[in-house]
């Protein structure tokens, strides 16, 4: 008998008495008589299947609450560790919640609202204890692009732009919630790495060059044009920057600055590393503060009529507490934007997690991710927040701050929350181009740098093609162009290389199964091309076989 072109023996042979795979070697008594090869009522494989099915729901609803794994151990030293990060990433995300909340095109007091909701609900939800969770550049730059297409159109005219971001919050974040609940994690291995590093790259470029006016005070176009039309403007009014650029240039310089100085007396004195990053980390705080304090001493008594641009008021206290407005068309008018808000919104958020998951020895549940990123999203516009995510940044910070639990996140969420209510009056004179400086300084992190591009082409030149593609394409339109783009060469290029995938057989062996020897070898009868096997007739072996390469040329060496 032959089975998938393999000969096997028969089960049962002449005169043997023996037990083979798939008998039963007991008999099964139904009343009074043995059976050899009996089954089982219905009724019974009902009662079989019951308890397991009650505890995979038990399992089920217990792994959507990781928290309770870990709380039953808390200690002082964990909380130790909770509290240093937790009020290092709170100082931290209060200046960078207002900037990205501007990117959103947003008022500043709801990048604070997202940034209180996102810690305080993910603790609850997720499996990393580094990430942190709050407003974003890329994330908050694609929800300005959706209230700025939602709001200048004739319909949209008279809803308000938060209305806009917290519907598409909760949509989004229902999406990606359903996908976690489903537990579809292993859905974003579907896009490589070099689609999400093309992605991020052409948006810190995009991002960076709309921040260019605010950082130079400069008016009269538009900065949510494509990247390369914003540089292009840029340099045609570049004769009527204002003294908004000298506040700006010198403060992305003194952020460069205080970064490189501390990292190097770190590398000069080891023993005072840890106290060199904590100063390090604070560069945002400390510039923003110098530089309010220059705004108050030149702009007290023109508070009416200041010198540069300031940011303004800021309310005190979550003033946008609501039930979101959802109405069948104000979802219509962002439903075109949904695809990229999801991807974005769940890759960058899992891709962070992973990536200190390794670096820290720990794995991060994909899918439960998913149900933590949802739930923060769907919860978050009912205080007033707008879509969130994991920030690289921050997240960088809290690792190495010396988190312990995600429990941290409660300790932000306190430190945003005080700041919130007693902090906002002196927000009045923060510079504008100021918070350019701290936007475009958080970006620089995002470029792909040249070491990794070298690696995308020792795997595979195509790699680079793709990777430039996005960029270009990200640089030259927008953002979500140059994601799309990304990801539809780059799922073209996998369907080509699955179709035309080589085999060859590359060794010769023999192993073991259950119907005895197997030789697996160079048999003339049989031959392998693009992963299809052709058996020519007579008895044969099963045979293995590994692809070697692909069509398109191939960098990688054996």
């Amino acid at each position: 008998m032959k089975l998938l072109g393999v000969k096997l023996k028969d089960a049962v042979q002449d005169g043997a008495n023996a037990a083979h795979s798939g008998d039963s070697i007991l008999p099964v008594h139904i009343g009074d008589e043995g059976v050899a090869d009996g089954h089982p009522a219905a009724s019974e494989r009902l009662r079989d299947r019951i308890p397991a099915r009650q505890k995979a729901a038990d399992a089920y609803v217990k792994s959507l609450f990781p928290f309770l794994g870990w709380i039953g151990r808390y200690n002082l030293q964990w909380l130790a560790g909770d509290v240093v990060a937790g009020v290092t990433v709170g100082i931290v995300v209060v200046p960078q919640g207002m900037a990205y909340a501007l990117l959103a095109e947003l008022e500043p007091q709801f990048g604070l609202y997202s940034s209180f909701m996102g810690v305080m609900i993910y603790w609850v939800f997720g499996t990393s204890k580094d990430i942190s969770i709050g407003p974003v550049a890329v994330l908050s730059t694609v929800v300005g692009s959706v209230v700025r297409d939602v709001v200048s159109s004739p319909e949209g005219k008279d809803i308000a732009p938060h209305l806009v971001a917290s519907a598409l919050s909760i949509v989004a974040g229902s999406i990606v919630l359903s996908i976690g609940l489903l537990r579809g994690g292993w859905i974003v291995d579907l896009i490589s790495v070099t689609c999400l590093s093309a992605f991020m790259t052409g948006s810190a470029i995009t991002i960076a060059a709309g921040q260019l006016p605010s950082l130079l005070g400069l008016a009269g176009f538009s900065n949510r044009d494509s990247a390369f039309d914003v540089f292009v403007n840029t340099w045609k009014h570049l004769s009527e920057a204002k003294l908004d650029a000298a506040v700006g240039l010198s403060a992305l310089f003194l952020l460069y600055l205080i970064r490189h100085t501390l990292a190097s007396a770190a590398e000069r004195y080891p023993g005072r590393k840890r106290f060199f990053f904590f100063i390090s980390t604070m560069r945002t705080v400390l510039v923003i503060v110098l530089y309010t304090i220059i705004s108050w001493l030149v702009n007290m008594d023109s508070r009416e009529n200041p010198r540069f641009r300031l940011l303004g008021t800021v309310p005190k206290g979550f003033c946008n507490v609501a039930v979101p407005e959802l109405s069948r068309n104000l979802v219509s008018h962002f439903a075109s934007h949904l695809p990229a808000t999801v991807v974005v919104m769940l890759v960058e958020h899992v891709a962070i997690s992973k990536s200190f998951g390794r670096v820290n020895n720990y794995t991060i549940d994909p899918s439960q991710e998913m149900v933590a990123i949802g739930m923060t999203n769907v919860l978050g516009p009912f205080l007033g927040g707008y879509p969130s995510t994991g920030s690289f940044s921050r997240t960088a910070i809290q690792s190495k701050a010396g988190v312990c639990t995600p429990a941290a996140g409660i300790v932000t969420g306190l430190v945003v929350l005080l700041t919130t209510y007693h902090l906002t009056a002196v927000f009045f004179y923060i510079p504008s181009a100021t918070l350019a400086s701290v936007i475009i300084h958080a970006v620089g992190d995002l470029v792909t740098p040249p070491e990794t591009v070298q690696q995308f082409w020792r795997v595979s030149p195509m790699e680079v093609f793709v990777f430039f593609v996005g960029v270009f394409v990200s640089v030259l339109s927008q953002i979500e162009d140059g994601l799309y783009a990304t990801v539809s060469i780059s799922a073209a290029v996998r369907l080509y290389r699955i179709l035309k995938a080589r085999a060859q057989f590359l060794s010769t062996g023999r192993f073991r199964s259950l119907f005895g020897e197997h030789v697996v070898g160079d048999d003339p009868k049989i031959s392998a091309e693009y992963g299809t096997f052709h058996v020519s007739g007579g008895d044969s072996s099963r045979n293995s076989s590994l692809p070697i390469g692909h069509g398109e040329r191939s960098n990688l060496q054996n």
